[in-house]
């Protein structure tokens, strides 16, 4: 039986930690679709108010995204940039 090496154990855990760290893309997704459909029912009630309400909801979704883009960066870095491994 083989043993593992270190470099070994970190690439496993880098894997599984970018495959954590792409589970802060569901919070985004939920919460722009609730935006969308809470500002389609704010048009549909009061639809004068059109621009205001969609520019106001694009940039709550703007800043929601964040959080996915983030979260995206960091499970790019650690599956092809690890810095852990200490290589180049």
């Amino acid at each position: 039986m083989d043993n593992i090496t270190g470099s070994q154990f970190i690439a496993a855990m880098s894997a599984i930690g970018a495959g954590i760290a792409m589970i802060a893309g569901v919070g985004p997704g939920i919460g722009q679709g609730y935006a969308a459909g809470q500002g389609a029912a704010a048009v549909g009630r009061n639809p004068g108010a059109r621009g205001n309400i969609m520019s106001t909801m694009l940039l709550g979704q703007a800043v929601a995204e964040t959080t996915g883009l983030y979260g995206f960066a960091v499970a790019i870095i650690l599956l092809f940039a690890n810095p852990l491994t200490g290589t180049k």
